[in-house]
């Protein structure tokens, strides 16, 4: 019964993701403190994949904005602005697209979108050129936050996996 409980929880914290919230470590914490209570269940090894996994989820989302907007020929002030973008983008996206889920990704891609725009338009670059880097750094986002939530999906899976196998 604790073990069924132990990964609602978890997908609970699963669904974070989609808000960009830290669903995947809350996952992880979640569950070594259940391994600390109830021994034997989760070996050291299924812990540290996980949180090896959670680190690679929380690399993408920091770079593929940034990535995104630098395929589409987007300078380095470009990249960081679509990073700080996103994340105001996500806040506002939550509270002006009171949709869950879809106002927080749509906020993050849009933000993004916007910050790198601004900043390649400020920095003199043609229009089009900008327009194609902002939806770079917009479609690095999503792809960043998908990214992210599959990995969450990945631990969720090995924690279920490992909890029932044992």
């Amino acid at each position: 019964m604790w073990l069924v409980l132990l990964m609602i929880i978890n997908a609970f914290w699963l669904v974070l993701g989609f808000f960009t919230l830290p669903g995947n470590w809350l996952m992880i914490i979640t569950t070594i403190l259940f391994a600390l209570w109830q021994r034997n269940i989760f070996s050291v090894y299924t812990i540290i994949t996980a949180i090896v996994l959670a680190i690679i989820g929380e690399i993408l989302e920091f770079i593929a904005g940034a990535a995104g907007a630098k395929a589409a020929g987007g300078g380095k002030k470009a990249m960081a602005a679509a990073v700080l973008g996103a994340i105001v983008g996500a806040i506002a996206g939550t509270v002006v697209i009171p949709i869950p889920i879809f106002g927080t990704l749509l906020g993050s891609a849009i933000g993004a979108g916007l910050a790198a725009l601004f900043v390649e338009r400020k920095g003199g670059k043609e229009l089009n050129q900008s327009l194609k880097t902002a939806a770079g750094a917009g479609i690095g986002r999503i792809f960043a936050v998908g990214a992210k939530i599959f990995i969450g999906i990945v631990i969720w899976l090995l924690f279920t996996f490992a909890a029932f196998i044992n």
